[in-house]
């Protein structure tokens, strides 16, 4: 059965307007620290995407950042985590992240958000990779982008099996289920037959 040892979580710099954001966002970070599941993320202190490292911290999890050269003062990259890797820019920050974990997370967030994002499905509709990726609808905050994805769907730029290429919850805590849940499984060299 394949184990979920590390969850990239994409989210946003900012807080948002709503307390249930950054409340989702340590309840999960929580959680993963609690099933020994190493958080791969952005490497800023500020936003939900510090409060979600800060809470895996809180709780003795392990904790990777990645941040690229030019934000590691707009970010102010958080100090104390397990690793903390400077790179040279957004492209490389995101395929460090994809390569060093085994699914990904969404919560709310912005633009860069969205950029991670589509660019981890679009590999995923191009068959690079079979990570679950999965949605967290806090407080229906995706709702929009949804109903926008079944639109162009319906204007036939997206087809039906690609809208499931992804998964939508509820809440933070249920994208690591559903994560752990969807993980490939890695078949097993065959053994070679004995007469």
């Amino acid at each position: 059965m394949a184990v979920l040892r590390s969850l990239c979580v994409f989210c946003g710099a900012s807080p948002g307007v709503l307390p249930a954001y950054a409340e989702d966002a340590a309840a999960l970070g929580k959680a993963m620290a609690e099933s020994g599941v190493r958080l791969i993320y952005g490497g800023g202190g500020i936003g939900i995407m510090g409060v979600v490292a800060r809470a895996v911290l809180a709780h003795g999890g392990e904790v990777v950042g990645i941040i690229p050269e030019h934000l590691q003062t707009a970010e102010i990259a958080l100090e104390g985590l397990t690793e903390l890797h400077v790179v040279p820019d957004m492209h490389t920050r995101k395929r460090m992240m994809f390569d060093r974990s085994d699914a990904i997370a969404v919560l709310p967030g912005g633009f860069g958000t969205l950029d991670e994002t589509f660019e981890i499905l679009t590999w995923k509709q191009l068959n690079l990779h079979d990570k679950p990726v999965v949605l967290v609808n806090t407080a229906g905050y995706w709702d929009g982008l949804l109903a926008f994805c079944r639109s162009m769907q319906g204007a036939g730029f997206i087809r039906d099996k690609h809208m499931g290429m992804f998964s939508v919850v509820d809440t933070a805590p249920q994208a690591l289920e559903t994560a752990r849940a969807l993980l490939p499984v890695t078949p097993q060299p065959s053994q070679p037959e004995r007469f």
